[in-house]
């Protein structure tokens, strides 16, 4: 891949990069949340289209490929998400799409033969009639690493294959991308555990802000991590936000003992009146969990959550609203708006039972309710009852936010406040935040954007395998800490 450019309407994703795999090599891909990895691998499985640049196969030339071409020349990709089907078994699994027939029927008795072998050859001890639902997390990733090997790959993409594995079944996957690549296949192995990658990788290849910054040959497996991390992390300090810092009080609210599942760690932390408090950690760590936890969706399996000393019964979404938390989601399409409906409306719904007490209102009384709101937010829109679809990225975060502050609520939790939205609506954004802290409200901030991470925080909790690792306060809060305790390197 050479010269590879990409946009997404306005954010360059990639400035023109330049990368490459030979046959059987283990090429390592890492960079903070946002560098860049997934879109240049969207591009090379056919996924995305790039601007400009070129990618070589085999000698043959693209401006462009699509799935089907990458499929041609065995270029499969390994996503981080789970894409098997709960209800079948192993083998349909791996031959789902690329069924074996025999006439008009399918053939599962040589589909089953063509599993045994394949997990015979790589070492793996799986019964290929057992349904995945039945199967752990580690043999649900082997699933999806024999499901890519059966159609013969040439490159194998593998994104974070062991982001939710314990030490021992990491190993285990780290065997097995060892014999795979054995027998001439190219892997990219895209991870946030560096020491993995250092472990594994022939060639390591560090990119940051959509360009290489760095690669490295580590044919002995003996590159030093810090050299790495420090070439992730390395930014201009133009890029942070200069935040005037107010009085904070004593502890508003805490979270005690707050268990997700059964088996899920405890997690206890507070929030000072007036504090910002940050949340960092990797893809996969389990922030955005710990806060749907905190919210109540899904209602959480233990732990107390409690403001000014008061404990509250929020299980649930409607009982964490009405206990005055707001919750400002990443995903502002599906979670945090109505598209269809107007900005009015939108900003109305989670407070109209709070401010209404007749089943009739009329536009005009509407809006009054919302007027301050709306133009302290400085919202830009030809009308409030313009739907919100029509709105740029940075006026429906506006809008998502507008809707809690009509609401009044005393806990702010921002997850990923900034994603998507220009330089300029991210200014506005931080203002907010700054003024809503020195009016005395306690501020959440999850974010993978480590220049909003630092300026905006007055203190960071670094979370991986959804449990507190590491609290940085003031004078600590430095991106190379940050990624050193996100990654435990």
């Amino acid at each position: 891949m050479s010269g590879i450019v990409k946009s997404f309407g306005g954010v360059q994703a990639l400035t023109g990069i330049t990368f490459d795999v030979l046959p059987g090599e283990i090429h390592g891909l890492v960079g903070e949340n946002g560098a860049g990895k997934s879109t240049l691998m969207k591009i090379l499985s056919g996924a995305y289209t790039p601007d400009s640049g070129r990618i070589t196969i085999a000698g043959d030339e693209y401006s462009t490929l699509n799935p089907k071409i990458s499929k041609h020349y065995g270029i499969e990709i390994i996503y981080q998400e789970n894409l098997l089907v709960p209800t079948m078994n192993i083998v349909e699994n791996i031959f789902v799409g690329n069924e074996q027939a025999r006439g008009i029927f399918i053939d599962y008795p040589k589909m089953r033969k063509q599993t045994r072998e394949l997990l015979s050859s790589l070492g793996l001890e799986l019964d290929p009639r057992r349904r995945v639902e039945r199967l752990s997390v580690a043999e649900q990733q082997y699933v999806k690493i024999l499901k890519a090997l059966i159609t013969d790959p040439k490159v194998l993409i593998m994104d974070e294959p062991t982001s939710m594995f314990n030490v021992r079944d990491a190993q285990t996957v780290l065997d097995l991308v060892r014999r795979i690549a054995a027998r001439g296949i190219s892997i990219i192995y895209i991870s946030h555990f560096l020491s993995e990658v250092v472990q594994i990788s022939d060639r390591i290849t560090v990119i940051r802000d959509g360009a290489v910054v760095s690669s490295f040959d580590n044919s002995n497996h003996d590159t030093d991590i810090s050299l790495i991390t420090k070439d992730m992390v390395g930014r201009s300090v133009e890029l942070f936000y200069q935040r005037e810092h107010c009085e904070i009080g004593g502890d508003f609210f805490e979270v005690k003992n707050l268990q997700l599942t059964k088996d899920s760690p405890l997690v206890s932390f507070s929030v000072r009146k007036g504090e910002i408090l940050g949340i960092a950690g990797m893809v996969g760590s389990g922030r955005t969990e710990i806060i749907r936890g905190i919210v109540g969706a899904p209602r959480r399996y233990g732990g107390e959550i409690s403001l000014l000393g008061k404990k509250l019964s929020n299980k649930n979404p409607r009982e964490s609203i009405r206990a005055g938390i707001a919750y400002i989601t990443e995903d502002r399409q599906k979670l945090g708006l109505m598209p269809g409906i107007g900005i009015i409306e939108n900003m109305l719904v989670v407070a109209l039972d709070k401010l209404v007490k007749s089943v009739f209102l009329n536009p005009k009384r509407q809006f009054n309710l919302i007027k301050d709101v709306f133009e302290r937010l400085g919202v830009k829109a030809r009308s409030p009852m313009l739907p919100v679809k029509f709105l740029s990225g940075g006026n429906q975060q506006k809008v998502v936010l507008g809707k809690w502050l009509v609401n009044d609520a005393d806990v702010f939790i921002f997850d990923e406040p900034t994603r998507g939205i220009d330089v300029s609506a991210k200014a506005d954004f931080y203002k907010i935040m700054s003024h809503l802290a020195s009016l005395g409200k306690s501020i959440i901030m999850i974010s993978s954007d480590m220049p909003e991470l630092i300026s905006m925080s007055d203190r960071v909790l670094v979370i991986k395998k959804e449990q507190i690792v590491k609290e940085l306060g003031q004078g600590e809060i430095t991106e190379q800490n940050v990624i050193k305790y996100a990654l435990n390197v």
